[in-house]
């Protein structure tokens, strides 16, 4: 446990908790913490799913502007710019679903944190938004090209060449976020989303969640070569065996699955 980020782990679910009040601001020790995190929750058997929350108030509203301010491009150049680009990785990489339960403010690195996780819920409140370039500069950890994977290039310049915030109907309109409800449900929302995977074949999930990552980065049939590996390899788990007999003997959707 961080003294700003701290994993909890509860029916199945693993939460990824922000706590460096008031804003949340990504700070180098933060992101460190954030690598760990997600080491943890891979690793964690107990965890099928996690929750990426930042709490009642606010997602994360940025990158610590006060630490990045001085540096110069030496010191940015060498060390930080890769220490936000290696946390958000680590997020990304987590072989489990994740979802990023956004309250308030989810901008600059907050969205880029938001963008790491397979699916977004927001509050009706919460605005998110890309605005480095009121800054002088650019996203750095993932923006540029998480952003513009999920919305397109279009969508993606007119938010990083603006930096305008977004207010929540509008990200979902756009499919920034996949969810929207009342401020005070975002949590329990993404946590119930998050318990549809407890008890699912986390191997199979795993291998969903590699192929599509890896297939965006990839030409048609190179991805269609990693989608046939992973699908072949599903055939020696327990899991597989325990899917289809179950499906042949009861019907579809009743297979007890052991993640094995």
């Amino acid at each position: 446990m961080g003294e700003f980020v701290r994993v909890e782990v509860e029916d199945g679910i693993a939460t990824i908790r922000l706590d460096r009040p008031k804003m949340n601001a990504l700070n180098a020790q933060m992101q460190r913490e954030l690598i760990e995190a997600a080491r943890e929750v891979t690793q964690d058997e107990r965890a099928a799913a996690v929750v990426i929350y930042g709490g009642e108030r606010v997602f994360a509203a940025g990158a610590d502007i006060k630490e990045m301010a001085p540096m110069s491009y030496a010191e940015m150049s060498a060390g930080h710019s890769r220490l936000l680009q290696d946390f958000a990785k680590a997020l990304a990489g987590i072989p489990k679903p994740v979802i990023a339960a956004i309250t308030g403010y989810a901008l600059g690195g907050g969205l880029e944190l938001a963008l790491t996780a397979d699916f977004r819920v927001a509050g009706e409140g919460a605005k998110v938004g890309q605005p480095e370039i009121q800054l002088g500069i650019i996203p750095g950890a993932g923006g540029t090209q998480r952003l513009t994977r999920l919305v397109g290039p279009s969508r993606a310049k007119d938010l990083i060449f603006s930096g305008r915030h977004v207010a929540a109907p509008e990200a979902l309109a756009m499919g920034l976020v996949d969810r929207v409800v009342p401020d005070a449900d975002v949590y329990t929302a993404a946590r119930e989303w998050a318990a549809t995977f407890v008890g699912g074949p986390a191997i199979a999930l795993r291998a969903a969640k590699q192929a599509i990552d890896a297939g965006l980065e990839v030409d048609l049939d190179t991805g269609l070569e990693i989608e046939r590996v992973q699908f072949a390899a599903l055939f020696a788990t327990e899991d597989q065996a325990a899917g289809m007999k179950s499906f042949m003997e009861e019907g579809p959707g009743k297979a007890k699955f052991t993640g094995r």
